[in-house]
């Protein structure tokens, strides 16, 4: 079964048939409870937007690994003008296929120097669909994310200041209806602290039926 680890932040290491990383912020990142070294080999590293906080050690790991950035097109060129030999660029949109992986990259409400953020689906090869939503505000493009998808597990912001807050996280949650949500982007500078047990007792009283996972980074499970 696919095996989903926080590394802190808005980093999530997908273990199945290939390995996928989002956003791998490792080197100063407070949160993250391994070195750069311990990164595991990996094929895919999916990149929500350029801010250091989510391209964090992407290029590195993509050389050492010979493995595949994916991001919106912008970004993807510009990593590939680091040296990145595999960057697979795409915009919002539909569905593509990367080796048997499927990727859709979905709107997110924030800021960038190259392109536009992004969120991701992941439609992995057993058909479960993980969504990642980036750094973003509360968008009405939630509740078309949650009509078109049937969501395994949700992985939604909830610090405030750069992205949504808890309440607007619940919000979300809601009209994306997915089996499992993991709160993440907390806690990692003041401006974001928060409570994610706040998180977790609010859906219990308005979503009873999805699951709140709240990580300690490192912490894994499997879907």
């Amino acid at each position: 079964m696919p095996k989903i680890t926080w590394l802190g932040h808005a980093c999530f290491l997908i273990e199945d048939e290939i390995r996928i990383i989002i956003d791998p912020w490792i080197r100063g990142n407070p949160q993250c409870p391994i070195g750069l070294e311990e990164v595991p080999k990996l094929e895919h590293i999916l990149v929500t937007h350029d801010h250091g906080d989510h391209l964090g050690d992407a290029i590195d790991l993509a050389k050492r690994d010979d493995a595949k950035i994916i991001a919106i097109y912008d970004l993807a060129e510009y990593v590939r003008g680091q040296g990145v030999k595999n960057a697979v660029g795409a915009n919002i949109g539909g569905w593509m296929d990367v080796d048997g992986i499927k990727y859709k990259l979905t709107p997110a409400l924030h800021s960038c120097k190259h392109g536009v953020p992004v969120g991701f689906l992941i439609r992995l090869r057993d058909g479960k669909v993980i969504y990642h939503a980036g750094d973003t505000g509360f968008t009405n493009e939630f509740e078309v994310i949650g009509r078109l998808n049937r969501i395994d597990v949700a992985m939604l912001p909830i610090g405030g200041h750069f992205t949504m807050d808890i309440r607007e996280a619940v919000i979300a949650t809601q009209v994306l209806n997915p089996r499992v949500v993991v709160p993440m982007h907390y806690g990692t500078f003041p401006q974001i602290k928060a409570n994610p047990e706040e998180f977790k007792k609010a859906l219990r009283w308005i979503k009873p039926e999805v699951e709140v996972r709240v990580l300690k980074p490192g912490e894994s499970f499997t879907i």
